[in-house]
């Protein structure tokens, strides 16, 4: 997600064009876009939902976070590096969630994934943290992907992760404050940087 305009939203504030279709959005905007996270499970949770966004809206997605959860054990993916080919048919007959097997298979495996990864680099944050951009984003420009992007989906990929195109770890780095893609005029843009000054980088 990203814009460059700033219209007002109901409370009469300028915010990122993308948000203002629904409370959903602007909530998710004001609370979550861009601000930074350490927690390795909610990276976790933050990369399976974009991958399920793939080819859908992401208020699709919101709207059905808190089944993700619960069909996912809380994204906890030491619980869900054990589900099997029964969760995997169970999965797919909840109607709270996006029934696709090769995402559903996906998260399973990144789930593996993500075990070794904490065993290898000492967290998924300290390695996601690694492809920040040297150079800020202004958030003025319209982003897709970028050379860090790819540079990570490359690597992920590498390490046999699945659904982490370079378009889907640009929403993800967005989404976990890797950059601050809020527009240049945006209310939530300063909060969000203030947020990224005080992180402390993950080990």
């Amino acid at each position: 997600m990203s814009n460059t305009s700033t219209p007002a939203a109901a409370d009469g504030q300028p915010r990122c064009k993308w948000c203002l279709g629904t409370p959903q959005y602007v909530h998710y905007h004001d609370h979550e876009w861009g601000f930074p996270v350490g927690s390795d499970q909610r990276l976790f949770e933050k990369l399976c939902l974009e991958g399920f966004q793939s080819g859908l809206s992401w208020l699709t997605i919101l709207n059905k976070r808190e089944n993700f959860r619960t069909a996912f054990a809380g994204f906890d993916f030491h619980q869900v590096a054990r589900f099997g080919e029964a969760d995997v048919e169970r999965l797919l007959q909840d109607a709270g969630i996006v029934r696709h097997r090769g995402k559903i298979e996906a998260v399973i495996n990144n789930a593996q994934r993500a075990i070794e990864m904490v065993a290898a680099e000492g967290s998924l944050a300290a390695f996601f943290w690694r492809y920040q951009p040297a150079v800020p984003s202004t958030g003025a420009e319209f982003v897709a992907q970028s050379a860090e992007s790819q540079a990570l989906s490359k690597e992920l990929k590498k390490r046999g992760w699945k659904f982490v195109g370079p378009t889907t770890m640009y929403a993800l780095m967005q989404a976990m404050g890797l950059v601050n893609d809020h527009a240049p005029h945006c209310v939530t843009r300063a909060t969000v940087e203030q947020e990224r000054k005080a992180f402390v980088l993950p080990r």
